[in-house]
């Protein structure tokens, strides 16, 4: 009986990598609509927030790109997850401290908002379903590493990893535009620093 759960539970923990990295992408492609479309600037925490985001990404990237032979190692796969769970740890810190800053009324809060909520409140809750979703994926290892093959890495999970390298480099680009050469951002940015570096210099 348990073995033949483990052959059926096994695949989940290779596709929840994937699942994780899509919604990932998919957050982290809504802050660029509230961006470019709304011409609200990320601050400082926005982008921290990002960049831990992306770290999560990269944590499940790793157990799909550690496949060996349709085979996953113990120890990539907790690495991977704890990544994961770190990254979540770190960005769920600087949300709730984007959100105590704002939590006082009448501050209307940084940004627009979707669904009533600000992005900041949004990305705790990624950053928590994060968490919960590496662990019961590191609690029901037994299960997903029970000995059993997994899928190999197939066009999809290449397509999904290339979102995610595009996704990194989109975010590395907007940054440094918006950050120019200086080393610091203001607490609520209105331009784009490497464009206004520019115009002084004209």
């Amino acid at each position: 009986m348990r073995n033949r759960l483990s052959q059926l539970i096994s695949p989940l923990g290779f596709w929840a990598a994937h699942l994780e990295i899509l919604v990932l992408c998919g957050v982290l492609a809504g802050a660029f609509g509230f961006q470019f479309l709304n011409q609200e600037m990320p601050c400082p925490l926005c982008i921290l927030q990002r960049i831990f985001m992306m770290l999560a990404a990269l944590g499940a990237a790793w157990i799909l790109v550690s496949l060996r032979e349709g085979t996953l190692d113990r120890s990539d796969y907790a690495l991977g997850h704890g990544m994961i769970i770190l990254s979540g740890l770190c960005g769920s810190f600087v949300s709730i401290r984007q959100i105590l800053l704002h939590i006082v009324p009448p501050d209307p809060g940084y940004g627009g908002t979707q669904l009533g909520l600000h992005l900041y409140t949004w990305a705790l809750i990624v950053f928590v379903c994060l968490i919960g979703s590496s662990g019961i994926c590191l609690l029901f290892s037994d299960f997903f590493l029970a000995g059993h093959t997994v899928p190999t890495p197939s066009f999809w999970t290449k397509g999904i990893l290339a979102l995610l390298g595009v996704m990194i480099l989109a975010n590395a680009i907007t940054i440094f535009f918006e950050m120019g050469f200086q080393f610091k951002l203001p607490d609520n940015p209105t331009r784009y620093e490497l464009f206004h570096e520019f115009e002084k210099r004209d």
